[in-house]
């Protein structure tokens, strides 16, 4: 039995660290880019809704709409749609590079919504306050918005980091790369029982790593 596992992981390890590089690069790139628009749509989001600072009906529904229309549509549909628009951007639609822009466009619209409601979580009384004192919108979202709404940021961005690792898991079946590639390849089309069991291992080691380290950021950050 050791010796099977011994010459696994030496036919193998190789491929699965590629694999996991990949998945990593596509999870960390595309959540960091989606998570720089979508904190600027869900700020705006929330400062022209009717309990905002700058409430504006007809602007908030027409975003929001639109923000829930691309949240609406399945990844899979997403990343075919756009790959004339990914292969105009990147000049490719297979690998780590060609699959970040429609990741990206996947994740932002949620990111959207979860640093609204974040950001609609901040205490009242809190923003009053930094408005009494005639501070400016930017210093407002900067200052106050953002650094009281951050424990909740955080643990959104887990949730966000466990949704992106299944659509790159998704991805795989276009031949993204990372470890959904790998697992459909060998797993799938040649039977390699093994190679799926610990494709899946990994994949499940990674989603409680990224939940246990946000969580213990959220705490440490969260004063209240």
């Amino acid at each position: 039995m050791l010796s099977g596992w011994g010459d696994f992981v030496a036919e193998y390890s190789g491929l699965l660290t590629t694999g996991m590089l990949d998945t990593l690069a596509m999870l960390f790139v595309s959540t960091g880019i989606a998570y720089v628009f979508g904190t600027v749509l869900g700020v705006v989001l929330y400062l022209t809704s009717p309990i905002g600072l700058k409430p504006h009906r007809v602007f908030n529904g027409i975003l929001g709409w639109i923000i829930n229309m691309a949240r609406s549509i399945p990844f899979i549909i997403l990343l075919v749609a756009l790959m004339p628009t990914t292969r105009a951007l990147v000049h490719t639609t297979t690998g780590v590079v060609g699959v970040t822009p429609p990741l990206v466009a996947s994740a932002t619209p949620f990111v959207a919504r979860m640093i609204e409601q974040s950001l609609a979580e901040v205490p009242r009384d809190t923003l009053e306050s930094v408005v009494s004192f005639g501070a400016s919108m930017p210093r407002i979202v900067l200052g106050a918005l953002l650094p009281e709404a951050l424990p909740s940021i955080v643990r959104g961005i887990s949730i966000t980091l466990i949704s992106v690792l299944g659509y790159t898991a998704i991805a795989g079946a276009v031949g993204a790369g990372g470890l959904g590639d790998i697992a459909i390849r060998y797993g799938y089309y040649r039977y390699e029982d093994e190679v799926m069991v610990v494709t899946v291992v990994l994949l499940v080691v990674l989603v409680q790593i990224i939940q246990t380290v946000c969580d213990l950021i959220a705490k440490r950050i969260d004063h209240r």
